[in-house]
């Protein structure tokens, strides 16, 4: 599987809320993981997510990662 070209990656919630969950998340127009996510949660509740230092690739000759992990930042009440 050729993942250079991938528009999506797995992202890895390593602690907080939602810790060992995944989501596919879509790379940045650059072709980076996006560096922070937001989780909707309950009703008015987002959690927030930095980039980590984990990655995962697929191949050697991959460009792009598979997998990313995230750690948890904050909650957000609305």
């Amino acid at each position: 599987m050729d993942t250079s070209s991938a528009s999506s990656y797995t992202a890895k919630l390593i602690d907080g809320p939602l810790e060992g969950k995944t989501v596919a998340t879509a790379f940045l127009e650059s072709g980076d993981p996006r560096p922070r996510l937001e989780l909707n949660a309950e009703q008015g509740k987002r959690y927030i997510y930095t980039r980590a230092a984990g990655l995962e690739f697929a191949g050697e000759d991959d460009d792009r990662p598979t997998a990313v992990e995230y750690r948890f930042i904050e909650t957000v009440f609305d």
